[in-house]
């Protein structure tokens, strides 16, 4: 299958003909990384701006951390966290805007803010998710996650990580197109830290390219996990470099989408890469 090369992200164009770049910004207390940081509305759409500047090809804001142990958010707290930044970056920045979130709710007033992409952690799963996604006509990232982020990384257990998380996401796909999501309007996210060990995670990484059968762009978060912790007893704060090592991999497996915070540094290691496989080309 042919992978789509651009996405319509309700009327803004995301071009994936070559490894795009998705922005995080969190309007959390609580998120892993750069949670508090970005709460005040000047400040996240400054770093909005800052993260387009730097190369970012869209920024997905989400209003609700999923990292293990976090709290649940009601719905009209996330709404209020993330519609009058969505609405201000949709004024400020020219690139697509993504929504991280699994409420149907959200993800509708989300897109009439100016979001044209939709993440969810959940895969759509939430009642009435999946419909709302199909009635919003903007494409969708369908990620894998074991277990609930309260208690994701309690004991997961897989026998084989890549081919139940490709399975699980077989399953998504399929429930998309009942629900008319076509598959141009889909891409996959393997949940990297989403209810898997370090072992898990690399055995994952190393497999990516199992996904790539789908035919549908893969998005790969790997930025500031904790696996880098473990694997290296690093804080949050250090651990671009290794950010940047795994994003790399990730895209020779298969990856043409990457979920960071450090976008300028991971983009000049993409084009790099790109420029050695592909011949140098000029940065546009």
């Amino acid at each position: 299958m042919n992978i789509a090369t651009s996405l319509d992200c309700g009327g803004r164009v995301l071009e994936l003909s070559r490894t795009a770049i998705m922005g995080i910004l969190n309007i959390t207390p609580d998120s892993f990384s750069d949670g508090g940081i970005f709460l005040s509305h000047d400040a996240a759409v400054a770093r909005a701006i800052t993260m387009v500047e730097e190369g970012a090809d869209l920024i997905d804001v989400g209003g609700e951390s999923t990292r293990p142990g976090a709290q649940a958010v009601p719905v009209q707290e996330e709404l209020d966290r993330v519609i009058p930044v969505i609405e201000a970056i949709a004024r400020a920045v020219p690139v697509p805007i993504s929504i991280d979130t699994s409420k149907p709710d959200v993800m509708r007033a989300a897109v009439a803010a100016g979001a044209g992409f939709i993440n969810d952690v959940r895969s759509l799963r939430e009642p009435g998710a999946v419909e709302t996604a199909a009635a919003l006509q903007v494409p969708v990232c369908l990620m894998h996650m074991q277990g609930e982020p309260r208690s994701m990384q309690h004991h997961p257990v897989y026998s084989d990580v890549a081919v139940e998380v490709r399975d699980f996401l077989q399953e998504r796909i399929d429930a998309c197109i009942t629900a008319s999501i076509p598959r141009q309007r889909i891409v996959l996210d393997p949940g990297f830290g989403f209810g898997k060990t370090v072992e898990h995670n690399l055995d994952l990484l190393r497999r990516l390219g199992v996904l790539r059968t789908f035919g549908v762009p893969i998005l790969a978060g790997l930025s500031r996990k904790s696996m880098i912790g473990n694997l290296f007893g690093l804080p949050v704060t250090q651990r671009m470099h290794a950010s940047v090592a795994l994003a790399l991999i990730a895209v020779q497996n298969g990856a043409t989408l990457l979920r960071v915070h450090d976008v300028r540094a991971t983009r000049e290691a993409i084009r790099t890469l790109e420029a050695v496989y592909s011949g140098v080309r000029k940065e546009t």
